[in-house]
This record gives C-alpha cells, sequence and structure tokens, in this order.
C-alpha cells in the first residue's frame, strides 16, 4: 500500500485556511496557490537523487552537490494542475513539464483522454503528478495509469492540496506503488463530487472561470 503523506507545516495550513474563504479572490487564490506548492515542493523532493558538480567559490574550486532537475518530470492534471507548475519551477527549475488531459464521459462516467504531451526520456525520470483535489480519484487513477502503460517512469509521486477519503482510498487501490502528497484530508464528498468542507472548484477559482 502506498503512503499518504500529510504535509502540516503551520505556514502551509495558514495559507490553505485563506483560500478556501469563499471571498478569496481569483488573484488571491492564484497566488497562495503558488505559494503553497513552493512549499509543498520542498516534503516532495526531500528524497530526490543528487549529483555532483564542480563550482568555484570566491575562495577555491570544491565539488558541491545539486538535485539531478533533469531527470525530474512534472505532470499537470489538465487544467486545475497548471496553478502548481509555477510554485514547484521555483524549487525545481530544471524539471521538464508534461500534461495530461481528462473529461468525464456523461454516460459512463469514466475519465476520458483527449492530450497527452510527456518530455523525452521519461523513462528515465522521477514523475510528481499535480492536481489540486482528490475528490472521487478517478482522474487521478486514469491519468497514472496513462504515464505507467506509455511513458513506464522510474517513480511517480501523486501530489494534491486537499483531498477526500474516497479519492485516497481509490487511488491506494489502483496504484499501492504512488505516493500522495496533501495538504488535508477533508471529511467526504457530497453528491457531485465534490470535497467538503473544500474550497469549490480550484479550476473555476484559479482561472476565475464558472
Amino acid at each position: 500500500m502506498s503512503t499518504l503523506h500529510l504535509i502540516d507545516h503551520p505556514l502551509i495550513q495558514h495559507k490553505l485556511t485563506l483560500m478556501r474563504r469563499k471571498e478569496a479572490s481569483t488573484n488571491s487564490f492564484r497566488r497562495m496557490l503558488g505559494e503553497l506548492s513552493t512549499l509543498m515542493a520542498y516534503e516532495l523532493t526531500r528524497d530526490f537523487p543528487l549529483q555532483d558538480i564542480e563550482i568555484e567559490t570566491p575562495m577555491e574550486k570544491m565539488v558541491g552537490k545539486v538535485i539531478d532537475g533533469k531527470k525530474l518530470a512534472l505532470v499537470s492534471i489538465l487544467r486545475a494542475g497548471n496553478g502548481f507548475l509555477d510554485g514547484m519551477l521555483n524549487v525545481v527549475p530544471g524539471a521538464r513539464i508534461g500534461h495530461i488531459g481528462l473529461y468525464r464521459d456523461p454516460e459512463t462516467l469514466k475519465p476520458v483522454e483527449y492530450y497527452f504531451k510527456m518530455p523525452d526520456n521519461m523513462g528515465e525520470r522521477d514523475v510528481i503528478v499535480v492536481d489540486p483535489m482528490l475528490a472521487t480519484g478517478n482522474s487521478a487513477v486514469a491519468a497514472v495509469q496513462q504515464l505507467k502503460d506509455k511513458c513506464a517512469p522510474k517513480s511517480i509521486k501523486f501530489m494534491c492540496l486537499l483531498a477526500a477519503p474516497e479519492g485516497v482510498k481509490t487511488m491506494q487501490a489502483a496504484h499501492p506503488d504512488v505516493d500522495i502528497y496533501t495538504a488535508a484530508v477533508d471529511r467526504e464528498l457530497n453528491d457531485h463530487g465534490y470535497i467538503l468542507p473544500g474550497l469549490g472548484d480550484a479550476g473555476d477559482r484559479i482561472f476565475g472561470t464558472k
């Protein structure tokens, strides 16, 4: 079974509470999501591989360590996942970016892929899949499965802002090898698949749409 990592740093919890407020503007919501993604990226990159590089300080040459960013790919589940990217790139600017687009079939209620674009050499990369909400878990499960089937990356982690217990259970059952990182696990889903108490539709709040 995969591990659920609850990132409960005080700064993250503070900003998340501000984002949840219904009166938070699109601008403030988007800005705080960027700040949160930067803070969360520190936890996700804790065990990432390092590489040695030779540098020269003002005093002498030395060998230092840097994250092997060329081996990392951030994969956004469109469209809300894009809200995570800028903040994470502040931490790992060398990461490559991929996108997966999914929509829910109104008859089967299953995710259908409409877009899939990845960097080269995905089989050599560690991947972080990002989507602000892990609600039912169906989109996340489908996105990770597409990655495994088409790219077979070295490893996959999943990062979200909020998760519902139902989504965590679904994701862990389908992909027991993919750890989940989230700032909060909320109470439940409502009849329409929204997280409660949640923060509403993350995509609409990021982009100012309805």
